[in-house]
């Protein structure tokens, strides 16, 4: 049973965080008994997005929410609100392209790069992680990893195709080393990244699952 309904949406205070366009939810910030939550919502999409897409995006993002739940650094308390939203614990602090740059530590990368690993430790990639928006500096100094839409299952993919998705994101990790802390990356690290890349660059999704759009607003921000 959801903690609370579309209805109490309707009386509870909401901050717009997301428009989205027509095939996206929108998302808010809504506080419930005094609690933060983020609330992606298809309700006021077209009839034949939010009975879709819509249906199917928030069953699959509560789901892999729920297989994670317990690792610091992944939202807690996913529950579907109704079959066209769906709540998640709302996650304190801002992007790390927004983030100050001393901040982005080496530590902190360490930090991101280990919470990946506990993801795939439960068979799960998020593949949507190198852009702007998904990667947050929480209040506390340590990462988080938000919208698990695009994310997949791998435990029964063939060990050659999990690999390579878990690449993906990692490449995440190491383009933020080489942003940052360059200097810190070694050779070894560098290699790893140029082989990411090329692979990168064969995915056939282009801007989606891997393959940022954002990349280069990411890195515009990086350089001021």
């Amino acid at each position: 049973m959801p903690l609370f309904t579309r209805q109490d949406l309707k009386t509870m205070s909401l901050k717009l965080l997301r428009d989205g366009r027509m095939a996206n939810a929108k998302v808010f910030c809504a506080t419930f008994n005094g609690e933060l939550w983020t609330v992606k919502d298809f309700g006021d999409r077209p009839w034949y997005v939010r009975n879709t897409i819509g249906r199917f995006l928030i069953r699959r993002e509560v789901a892999f929410l729920q297989r994670l739940e317990g690792i610091d650094g992944v939202s807690p308390g996913a529950f579907r609100i109704d079959a066209f939203a769906m709540a998640v614990r709302f996650v304190p602090g801002e992007t790390v392209h927004k983030t100050r740059r001393e901040l982005v530590t080496p530590e902190f990368l360490e930090a991101l790069e280990a919470l990946l690993n506990r993801i795939h430790e439960r068979h799960v990639v998020h593949l949507d992680c190198r852009g702007v928006g998904n990667v947050f500096y929480r209040e506390d100094g340590k990462p988080a990893l938000i919208d698990f839409q695009s994310a997949l299952y791998t435990r029964f993919m063939p060990r050659f195709l999990r690999r390579a998705l878990e690449d993906l994101d990692r490449s995440a990790v190491l383009k933020r080393w080489k942003r940052y802390h360059p200097n810190l990356m070694g050779e070894e690290c560098l290699r790893e990244f140029e082989r990411i890349e090329k692979l990168r660059h064969l995915w056939v999704l282009q801007g989606y699952f891997g393959v940022e759009k954002d990349d280069a607003k990411e890195d515009a921000h990086s350089e001021k």
